[in-house]
Formats: structure tokens, sequence, C-alpha cells
């Protein structure tokens, strides 16, 4: 049912945990599969210098919480912003009942930095 690729992102993920004093903290969930993602940003110069997740779900639900976060790192708060779900699902051929995790990440991500803008004014 899932991808190599998928497989190998739900067996070991990238950054998985908390952050300590975090700059942002953004959660998700989806009420019809029960996935909740727990997302943490350090944020230094608008630009996002760590993330961390917590996610308790499905292995497309893990493995698309490890993808969003790598693909922040580095980025500006303005491109983090920018990622759809399509960015984070490219090259994982997610069954279509799963791509809703792509989602999921990405709401994660766009309640932490809004979660960052009202704290930072």
């Amino acid at each position: 049912m899932y991808s190599k690729k998928l497989l190998q992102y739900f067996k070991n993920p990238k950054n998985v945990g908390k952050i300590k004093n975090p700059d942002a903290i953004g959660e998700a969930g989806n009420p019809m599969c029960g996935d909740i993602m727990k997302m943490y940003l350090k944020i230094n110069d608008n630009k996002i210098i760590d993330a961390k997740f917590e996610t308790l779900g499905c292995g497309a639900a893990i493995a698309m919480s490890s993808r969003v976060t790598e693909l922040i790192k580095g980025k500006t708060i303005q491109k983090a912003m920018k990622l759809k779900a399509q960015d984070v699902a490219e090259g994982f051929d997610l069954p279509k009942q799963k791509y809703h995790c792509s989602i999921l990440g990405i709401e994660a991500l766009q309640k932490a930095i809004e979660n960052y803008e009202k704290k930072s004014g």
C-alpha cells in the first residue's frame, strides 16, 4: 500500500520531538481518521531555523510530518507559508485516501506561523 520512500520516512522520521522554548506551536487534527499533529518552530530573523513534530497517527501522517519539517528548515516564514500539500506529497505515491496527511502537515505549519505572528505582533 505504501511506497518505499514513504515507508523509509515512517520507519526513520526526522525532526521528531519537541523544541525547548519554541517560538511557535501549531496543532492540526483530522477528526475523520483521528490523526493529530503538533509542530514546533524555532524562528530567528524571520527564518525557520528548527522544526520538530509530534504526530499521533498512521504511517503516512508520520512520514508527511517529517517531510514538512525537512522542507521548511532554513526557509523564511513567507516561503514556508507558500508550501502546498502537493509539494509535501510529491514523490511519495500517497494512496488517495492518505492524501489528507500532507494537508494535515500544512495546516499544522500554518497554525504554528499564525501563533508566531500573534506572539511577535
